[in-house]
């Protein structure tokens, strides 16, 4: 039965929606309880699955390394935090993958270029004032082969739906925790939420850019709060999973073009 807590985030109305940029008749779910809540508990088991999937994803071990290998972490990634979610809600763990429409697809590929605009901008500007450590993965791709090329492209594709997992996961837990236990208004949790998360995924590439902080906090930061609009607007994880790789692939294709064009 819902409790004041609850109704507070069950506030409806336009003043509780960013209109135009939600679609109004899809909400986040497990935040207020629709379809279901999560206790305390709960959210903590399944905070810890996406700390597990993290943990095995950077995990230095011989078995992960290889051109089949690769994939077993990239899977796992993924598949932990979503095993501890069904475990959690075996009948709405779904809720968070939505059928994909046209517009859908339109707004995949819209977050894409702005974020490409948008990362290469203040990628740029934080180069020339401070400095920038070059992603890892950039410079392997200019020695691999083209069979070495495709696997790392497919190995991408589960790899990054576990960082949407990272991210959105970890966004409805503060969002929950927001509005139940600091009374904040949904759009203020949305905002906060939205923020901290941005702030994690940065804290989480910090090892990939040799610590640089400002790479990691202003650099992907700022690219993470981009790529996570799709999903606030949609309520589909596969959108902003959609937008994700076409951002990382067209990336990855310019470096790739930019360090085989001298050897032509």
């Amino acid at each position: 039965m819902p409790n004041s807590k609850q109704a507070t985030a069950e506030k409806s109305g336009a003043d509780e929606h960013f209109l135009g940029l939600q679609y109004l008749t899809n909400d986040f779910p497990y935040y207020n309880g629709k379809p279901v809540g999560f206790s305390g508990a709960q959210w903590l088991l399944l905070m810890l699955g996406v700390l597990a999937g993290f943990l095995v994803l950077i995990a230095p071990l011989p078995m992960f390394a290889g051109n089949i290998g690769q994939f077993i972490p990239a899977t796992l990634f993924f598949a932990i935090p979503l095993a501890v979610l069904s475990c959690v809600t075996p009948h709405y763990w779904k809720e968070l993958f939505r059928k994909v429409t046209g517009r859908d697809i339109k707004w995949m590929i819209l977050f894409a270029l702005l974020n490409i605009v948008v990362t290469m901008v203040i990628g740029l500007a934080v180069s020339q004032s401070l400095g920038t450590h070059s992603n890892p993965a950039f410079a392997a791709m200019a020695t691999q082969t083209p069979v070495e090329l495709l696997l790392f492209f497919l190995k991408t594709l589960p790899q990054l739906l576990g960082e949407e997992l990272l991210t959105i996961l970890p966004f409805l837990a503060l969002m929950a925790f927001l509005i139940t236990h600091l009374h904040w208004s949904r759009k203020r949790a949305i905002v906060g939420a939205w923020l901290l998360v941005a702030l994690l995924f940065g804290a989480a590439h910090l090892p990939t850019y040799d610590w640089n902080m400002v790479q990691a906090f202003v650099v992907i930061g700022s690219a993470r709060l981009i790529l996570l609009l799709p999903y606030i607007m949609t309520k589909n994880i596969w959108v902003s999973t959609g937008a994700h790789i076409l951002n990382d692939w067209t990336l990855f294709i310019i470096a790739l073009l930019g360090a085989i064009a001298p050897g032509h």
